[in-house]
């Protein structure tokens, strides 16, 4: 079988309203008061560790990117060999290892107030 995907959730970075109906599954759920946050942002957030099987990566990209709040959040995940950055109303998704696929999320997060501590999901 291959390697799930893993990643991290944030609850706040959800609109409120939309539903999230997508597979995956959530390992652990934990708060945090992270640094660097925006005027945006809230203090406090509940991050959701999450697993994902390779044959519902690109359903849960699309439903992501369809209820992810704007300004400054998006959410990703990855496995040893590739990467989703999903943003309100965009995906990204290259291998592991493609620095112009990174940077052009990077750029992309930078244009909807992603705070630039935050950009930081592995290479």
């Amino acid at each position: 079988m291959p390697t799930r995907y893993v990643g991290v959730l944030i609850a706040e970075s959800l609109q409120v309203g939309p539903v999230l109906d997508a597979r995956m599954t959530v390992t652990r759920i934990r708060r945090v008061r992270p640094d660097g946050t925006s005027a945006e942002q809230p203090p406090i957030w509940t991050l959701l560790d999450i697993e994902v099987d390779p044959a519902d990566a690109e359903d849960l990209a699309g439903s992501l990117s369809e209820v992810l709040d704007r300004p400054g959040w998006y959410a990703d995940y990855r496995t040893d060999t590739d990467v989703y950055v999903i943003f309100p109303g965009r995906v990204f998704h290259y291998p592991r290892g493609d620095h112009a696929g990174r940077a052009e999320a990077v750029e992309f997060g930078r244009r909807l107030a992603v705070p630039e501590s935050q950009l930081d999901w592995p290479v």
